[in-house]
């Protein structure tokens, strides 16, 4: 089985078959944006949550990958400011969903199926996402390299019966800025934590971001490329429900450049974490 998924990893950090539209959410009154398949209808759709003092923009490749592969990918551009809302990007999450599930998309020739959705996001978003997934049942949720949110996601997630997919670094899963582990021991339903070899959780960030020059969010191509490949393998599964890709949904499976984390096992205690800059403000919000 291994060679297989290794192949089917390999094939999954590709571009998928379709020709990918962009659209903007403003038109529907929420801003931000929309990358879709050319054409397709009762097609899975995924609302997306931007990390902290980030934008939609800063996702556009992992967006335009998603679509590729036939899913439709929307992004709320809200609360990019240093002391966000967790909420309320919540909110502007499920208002996203609602979008795409109510408005033909493109030239009319574009829908989505209600039973097929998921909320994801990076960092501060993943951690929105699952905030609006603890109001709204969802087939799945992805918290991409997840970080501390008030209030907190790992509260929400003992009531969330929605699969899960985990991601985080091997390097900074348990650092200050990762709640990646007790997200995961704390999830109601089925989850599956994986460290994705050679990441940092800010890798997925693409282009120049504020605190660049102090080494901070650098983006990272085979960050981008691992994690696109285990998301979009996910979601086939979950969403459309192929189950060709249905060992990237199975947390006994192995996948090459990644490692399936117990959350519950015992650990070390170490010395001092250092905290990030994102945890600053998260402190500072309560």
């Amino acid at each position: 089985m291994s060679a297989s998924v290794k192949s089917l990893l390999s094939t999954l950090t590709s571009r998928g078959p379709h020709r990918v539209l962009r659209g903007n959410l403003a038109i529907a009154g929420q801003p931000g944006v929309v990358y879709t398949p050319e054409s397709g209808l009762s097609l899975p759709a995924v609302a997306f949550g931007h990390g902290w003092l980030t934008g939609a923009s800063k996702y556009r490749q992992l967006m335009e990958h998603l679509a590729s592969w036939g899913f439709v990918v929307a992004a709320p551009d809200t609360e990019r400011g240093p002391i966000p809302s967790h909420l309320d990007l919540a909110t502007d999450l499920l208002t996203t969903l609602d979008i795409c599930t109510g408005v033909r998309l493109g030239d009319g020739d574009i829908s989505v199926h209600p039973d097929r959705l998921a909320l994801a996001g990076h960092a501060m978003g993943a951690g929105a996402a699952v905030l609006a997934a603890s109001r709204r049942r969802v087939a799945a949720v992805a918290a991409l390299f997840p970080a501390p949110t008030a209030p907190s996601a790992e509260s929400a997630a003992r009531d969330i019966d929605s699969p899960a997919l985990i991601l985080a670094s091997a390097s900074g899963i348990e650092s200050l800025n990762s709640n990646a582990i007790p997200l995961a021991s704390a999830w109601g339903g089925t989850s599956i934590l994986r460290t994705v070899d050679g990441a940092s959780g800010n890798g997925l960030v693409e282009g120049r971001r504020t605190f660049g020059a102090l080494g901070v969010g650098k983006h990272e191509k085979k960050t981008t490329r691992a994690t696109q490949a285990l998301l979009t393998g996910y979601l086939l599964h979950t969403l459309v429900g192929d189950k060709t890709y249905e060992a990237f949904a199975d947390p006994e499976a192995h996948i090459p450049h990644s490692t399936v984390v117990d959350p519950d096992a015992p650990r070390e205690e170490e010395d001092k974490p250092k905290i990030s800059l994102g945890t600053v403000a998260s402190l500072l919000r309560k």
